[in-house]
């Protein structure tokens, strides 16, 4: 009977212990997940803050050599408006060229282009014009390619990853030259720069030389000839996509700026809300672990009682029934 008693004792010692760490796996296992997301989101939070600041030193940089690439790209545009050029009804030929570049994490950047590029592609389709696309940067070319893929002419990656330079918009215009696309009328869309918080998707127009050469208005320059002309165009088109590089770069490097700081305050939000989360689990399982401890405390000093108890009463038994049986 004494060790039939014992054994009880032993087991529910056990069986309580069994329980205590049973719980503190489950919950250490929980606290684990909380720290491992924490110390992810801490990296993070480290990378958007190193991007803001190197886009901040992109944007002033950038910020600085957009006023004297608008007076190209304004000058460049002059003649068209004073001249009011106008493409007959006849001519089919459309070219379409965006703005953008090879880097995200830039806001809607590159989508905003692409939205007004898809929208004037379908429009000009439906009238049934020859629409073609140049796009300026892989990012672009990757949300045209599966709606539109078979308008694009030519793609031009590295786009972003240094300032844009005007030897970088001339080779542009060269590949477009080199092509064999004779466009008649063309559309250069790009994001123009207005804030540091603000650009809009802008679009300037695109002539060949045969259209200006053929313009009305144009007669009043008596004195340009076709190899002036065709010297202007070839340096005019250089300089409007220069231009709209350059905006483009410019409002590329402050929506990621703005979108680093943002991601950066999210950041730390989402760590003050796990470090909340893991001082209270941390502190349910101290005081689960002290309940459980406390329990089994209780539960072993009872086992302990109810053996002594029936020690005693096996002993008295024990006793009464030796004077009977004498």
């Amino acid at each position: 009977m004494y060790y039939y008693f014992l054994d009880v004792s032993a087991f529910t010692v056990w069986l309580t212990q069994f329980s205590i760490s049973s719980g503190q796996v489950r919950n250490m296992a929980t606290l684990k997940d909380i720290t491992i997301r924490l110390k992810s989101i801490k990296n993070i939070q480290k990378i958007t803050k190193s991007m803001k600041m190197v886009a901040a030193a992109k944007y002033s940089r950038a910020e600085r050599s957009l006023k004297p690439a608008r007076v190209y790209g304004t000058g460049a545009l002059a003649l068209y408006e004073k001249a009011d050029i106008k493409v007959p009804e006849d001519k089919n030929k459309h070219l379409i060229i965006g703005v953008s570049s090879d880097r995200g994490l830039c806001g809607a950047i590159h989508s905003n282009v692409a939205k007004a590029m898809k929208s004037e592609i379908n429009k000009l389709a439906g009238v049934g014009k020859d629409v073609m696309v140049v796009s300026i940067g892989d990012k672009l070319r990757g949300l045209l390619y599966r709606s539109h893929g078979k308008h694009l002419l030519l793609n031009c990656k590295e786009v972003g990853r240094k300032p844009p330079t005007f030897a970088d918009a001339s080779i542009i215009a060269s590949e477009l030259m080199n092509s064999g696309y004779e466009f008649d009328q063309g559309t250069i869309f790009y994001n123009r720069f207005r804030s540091v918080i603000s650009y809009k998707t802008d679009e300037k127009p695109l002539y060949s030389m045969e259209t200006v050469a053929n313009s009305e208005n144009m007669g009043v320059y008596d004195d340009i000839d076709a190899d002036v002309l065709r010297n202007y165009q070839e340096f005019s088109l250089v300089n409007i996509i220069y231009y709209g590089l350059k905006e483009s770069t410019t409002s590329e490097q402050s929506a990621r700026m703005t979108a680093m700081d943002s991601a950066s305050k999210n950041a730390s939000e989402m760590i003050d809300k796990l470090t909340l989360t893991f001082n209270r689990t941390r502190q349910a399982v101290i005081t689960k672990e002290l309940i459980e401890i406390i329990s089994g405390y209780v539960l072993a000093i009872t086992a302990v009682l109810l053996f002594l108890y029936k020690c005693c009463i096996y002993q008295i038994l024990s006793s009464s029934h030796f004077r009977l049986f004498y």
